[in-house]
């Protein structure tokens, strides 16, 4: 997938300028697919180049006008083409597992320098669940999907999906650390 596809995505959920982009990658879609605010606004010049995307100036007061963004034809059908490509499987680079495992190869004292760093991990996908279920509560208080559009049924898919590899991944660093707390004593 190509940061465009993402950016596509967005910008048919809801048309926005390119900051406001930025701040949707921050809060959601950069959790599966991370861009940093520059790399966001090279590709909109791009695509607005190719015509994947519409811009439209609109007037602010006080402030400079601001371009807002939407998908434009050839932008949908970028994103149709690459819908119907084959996606292989993913492989995941997890440099804390690796550290794990080279912990045997280092000083016992080590190990609790360790545990705090797979603390901090563990803080971090817990602030981000809540962050998850927050949301859940908030864009979809009513679970009924034949009250659901087919959009909001596929974010809600996305979203649950998040939520159950947070999950996972606290059960993980629970994991470890009840085995680091065993090596260490």
């Amino acid at each position: 997938m190509a940061l465009e596809h993402a950016i596509l995505v967005s910008l048919l959920e809801q048309p926005g300028s390119g900051y406001e982009l930025a701040r949707r990658f921050d809060r959601s879609i950069g959790r599966f697919w991370t861009a940093t605010h520059q790399q966001i606004y090279r590709v909109l010049r791009r695509m607005e180049t190719d015509g994947w995307i519409a811009v439209e100036e609109v007037a602010q007061d006080s402030r400079p006008d601001k371009k807002v963004y939407s998908a434009a034809a050839p932008g949908r059908a970028a994103l149709a083409g690459w819908l119907r490509e084959p996606v292989e499987p993913e492989t995941v680079r997890h440099e804390l597992a690796v550290k794990i495992r080279a912990a045997a190869f280092d000083e016992p004292a080590a190990l609790k320098s360790l545990i705090s760093e797979v603390e901090r991990h563990r803080e971090s996908h817990a602030a981000l669940l809540a962050r998850y279920l927050t949301g859940e509560r908030r864009d979809f208080p009513d679970r009924d999907p034949a009250a659901s559009s087919p959009q909001q049924e596929l974010q809600h898919v996305v979203l649950r999906g998040g939520i159950e590899y947070e999950r996972m991944t606290l059960a993980w660093l629970d994991d470890v650390l009840a085995t680091l707390h065993r090596i260490a004593n």
